[in-house]
């Protein structure tokens, strides 16, 4: 009887397990979801928009802990299709950037503006910003960097 009970057990996962694999992947795939995929792809092959920077590092040299470093990194388009910038992401919570949000149109600038807090954050600082992107390769990265000399504890 328990062999039975086991068989039985035994045939019934077998055959959940057959059944999990039944059914045709594409024919879940969403149609919408393909002719934007389609539209995406098409403008990477013909005229991917292409971001040029005034500047891919700024060094903000030597500031004392406390100060709140900015500066702006210029984007030009020089490709063909708008640009888009989804989004930046710091390396760091204390580093803060903003992007456009608009599409930027080829031969057009936007501004990224990036504020560092040094509170905390003392000697030698080096911080990345990746922007996700609709270029070809899809991620670039800025970087600012500098000395943050430590607050006087003394006084």
């Amino acid at each position: 009887m328990k062999k039975i009970a086991v068989m039985v057990a035994f045939v019934v996962s077998a055959g959940m397990l057959v059944s999990c694999g039944q059914g045709n992947a594409s024919s879940k795939v969403k149609k919408e979801n393909l002719e934007k995929a389609e539209k995406r792809d098409s403008s990477i092959g013909l005229g991917a928009p292409v971001i040029s920077f005034d500047k891919e590092e700024f060094d903000f040299g030597t500031v004392n802990e406390g100060e709140v470093v900015k500066t702006t990194f210029v984007v030009t388009n020089t490709g063909k299709s708008d640009l888009i910038i989804t989004n930046a992401q710091a390396s760091c919570g204390c580093t803060v950037p903003e992007w456009p949000k608009e599409a930027i149109a080829p031969g057009k600038t936007g501004n990224i503006k990036v504020s560092f807090n040094t509170n905390g954050r003392v000697n030698k600082q080096s911080k990345s910003i990746t922007l996700t992107t609709n270029t070809e390769k899809g991620r670039e990265i800025i970087k600012i960097s500098g000395m943050v000399t430590p607050k006087n504890n003394n006084s």
